[in-house]
């Protein structure tokens, strides 16, 4: 009987290939996805949704999927495991979703993975979770090969991260981290490396997620006056995280995790403020199926498909079509098994979008082989689940605008150091700020006076948009590749050709 539900699955899907939309409109499956759309990722959660819906409506444009039109049924998880664990049985047990999409914050997504996806044998793809201990758990047989990511591994981030702060000149850094899988796993890899390297981690400080402020993190992370700070954090919280280390006269120079790669970020600290910063990302290499993505994008959204996340949800949203119509029924399983087969293998190449959808589902109904080049580039899944591929560095300012400019001065709430420093016969000010303004500022405002930072804040926007006003350019984020931003750890080869 199995057998012959299969046989009319695949008759149907032929079928849906012939009569294209029409006929894929006469049965629904669900997609299901559980991502943050409040909480601590809500500056990201609901882009990284749209990518998601994108693909979708895509491949509906395109016939559909396994015969059928496919709902994109998207779940807030809040940022709590808990709440993302009942979204997903929400989606598997009433929506009847053969696919997970998420999460994006890694302590999400392992709950979600061992009490969901594994036992309801559902595939479960996320775009964003990075935390090496999901590739442990599916190395030891955890996820019974229904785990997948198209983001890499945050493992090689710390390491990177930590190379670019020593060869700076670092010797002394500190360490502030959310306390989550991700967190925890990418501050562990950038101690070992840093530490490796010959520096020095002064602390090493996690906060928890959504709290209002983070003083006591903060204070506790500038104890033994580190040279600089390396933030794990989602962008929200990181805002706050930095507005409050500068506040109190942390160093500018800030090394950022991959998740505050965000527009929204750079706007809630200000990008005069983060001239000294330097974050890494996940990079999407240059070529015909990277341009497919951002064109569609821009057509519909009428803005650059800038962040993290969306490209890698686009095409955890693809593979996971592309193989449901390769196996021709909504199967968990079968997904899974499908996923390899459409993706890093041989055959005519296919991108993204309309025209590459409905190119695969014709290769597919022809019995032949085909590889999907994705908008991050071409994807492999090793044996547990993992994709690698390059990453990018990016700054918050411009080559026509120096590092360290007169006139933009960070205030601290901290009595000003004892002695100055010298640099070729002139004071430096480029770790410690302009010592007299920090006096006069300290005469203006109680070190402790949490009230006073709203109006400190805004007196620093006011005179760093004054000292703006005497340069011809303005700072502003950069997203690579671009010279200098990208730097390849995997490069993966761009193949040619293609839907």
């Amino acid at each position: 009987m199995k057998h012959v539900r299969k046989l009319l699955l695949s008759g149907a899907c032929a079928l849906g290939a012939m009569t294209g939309t029409a006929m894929a409109q006469d049965c629904e499956i669900a997609f299901g996805s559980v991502l943050s759309l409040t909480g601590a990722n809500a500056a990201i959660g609901k882009a990284i949704g749209d990518a998601g819906q994108l693909a979708v409506d895509q491949f509906n444009e395109a016939g559909g999927a396994a015969g059928c039109k496919v709902r994109f049924v998207l779940r807030d998880d809040l940022g709590q495991p808990n709440v993302g664990v009942d979204a997903a049985k929400s989606l598997v047990e009433i929506e009847k979703s053969p696919v997970i999409l998420g999460a994006i914050s890694s302590g999400v997504t392992l709950p979600i993975l061992t009490s969901v996806a594994v036992p309801s044998k559902v595939t479960q793809i996320s775009c964003c979770s990075s935390a090496p201990s999901l590739t442990a758990l599916a190395a030891e047989g955890g996820t019974d090969g229904l785990w997948f990511r198209t983001v890499p591994t945050s493992r090689p981030q710390g390491i990177v991260m930590a190379t670019l702060a020593h060869g700076s000149g670092l010797k002394s850094m500190a360490i502030v981290y959310v306390n989550s899988d991700y967190g925890v796993g990418l501050a562990r890899d950038f101690k070992e490396a840093f530490e490796a390297l010959g520096g020095t981690i002064s602390q090493m400080v996690a906060y928890n997620e959504q709290q209002p402020s983070y003083r006591v993190e903060v204070n506790s992370a500038l104890q033994g006056e580190p040279e600089a700070l390396f933030l794990v954090a989602f962008p929200a919280d990181g805002a706050t995280v930095a507005r409050e280390w500068l506040s109190f006269g942390g160093s500018s120079k800030l090394y950022l995790s991959n998740a505050m790669r965000a527009d929204e970020f750079v706007q809630a600290v200000g990008a005069d403020l983060l001239v000294d910063a330097v974050g890494i990302d996940n990079a999407q290499i240059s070529g015909d199926s990277v341009t497919a993505l951002n064109a569609a994008w821009e057509e519909r959204f009428g803005s650059a498909p800038n962040g993290p996340g969306l490209h890698s949800m686009y095409d955890a949203t693809a593979v996971a079509l592309l193989a449901m119509e390769k196996a021709g029924e909504p199967s968990g399983r079968a997904i899974a098994d499908s996923i390899r087969t459409v993706t890093g293998g041989e055959g005519e190449v296919v991108f993204p979008g309309i025209k590459g959808f409905t190119r695969a589902k014709a290769l597919i109904a022809a019995g032949a082989p085909f590889t999907y080049v994705g908008a991050t580039g071409p994807i492999t899944f090793d044996a547990n689940g993992d994709v690698n591929g390059p990453y990018l560095i990016w700054g918050a300012r411009t080559a026509c605008l120096p590092p360290s400019t007169p006139g933009i001065s960070r205030v601290s709430m901290r009595p000003p150091p004892p002695s100055r420093s010298k640099r070729n016969g002139r004071e430096d000010r480029s770790m410690t700020g302009n010592r007299q303004h920090l006096r006069d500022m300290n005469a203006q405002f109680s070190l402790d006076g949490v009230s006073d930072l709203p109006l400190l804040m805004k007196r620093r926007a006011v005179a760093a948009q004054a000292a703006l006003a005497r340069w011809p350019c303005r700072r502003a984020l950069r997203y690579g590749p671009g010279p200098g931003e990208t730097l390849n750890l995997f490069p993966p080869a761009q193949p040619q050709g293609g839907a």
